[in-house]
C-alpha cells in the first residue's frame, strides 16, 4: 500500500468534497457523517463528474441523472446507474487524511 497525506482533518466538513489527483487518478475525497470516502470522481454511468452532485448520509448523487452510489462500496443505489465506482482506502492519522490510490 502507497498512503498519501490528502488533506488536514478538519479541511472537509460534514457534506463536503475535495477533488484530488493521486497514482494518475482524478478523484473525490468525501467527509460522509465525520467519515472520510474516497471514489472515483467521474460517475460511471456518463463520465460526469460527481463532484456537482451532493452528499447525503453516506451516499453521494450525480446531478446529471439522479444515481445515488454509496459511498464505502461504490454500489449504485438506483436506475440509470448500473456499474460501480471504483473506491480507494481513506484513514485519519496524525491529524491528516490519507488515502491509498494504488
Amino acid at each position: 500500500m502507497a498512503w498519501t497525506a490528502v488533506a488536514q482533518d478538519g479541511e472537509l466538513g460534514v457534506g463536503q468534497m475535495k477533488r484530488i489527483a493521486l497514482s494518475g487518478k482524478e478523484l473525490l475525497l468525501v467527509n460522509a457523517e465525520g467519515g472520510y470516502f474516497c471514489v472515483d470522481e467521474m460517475c460511471s454511468h456518463e463520465e460526469f463528474s460527481l463532484w456537482f452532485g451532493c452528499v447525503k448520509g453516506r451516499s453521494i448523487k450525480c446531478s446529471l441523472h439522479g444515481s445515488y452510489f454509496d459511498l464505502a462500496s461504490g454500489k449504485p443505489l438506483n436506475e440509470p446507474a448500473e456499474c460501480p465506482l471504483a473506491t480507494y482506502p481513506a484513514k485519519l492519522e496524525a491529524g491528516q487524511i490519507w488515502v491509498d490510490a494504488d
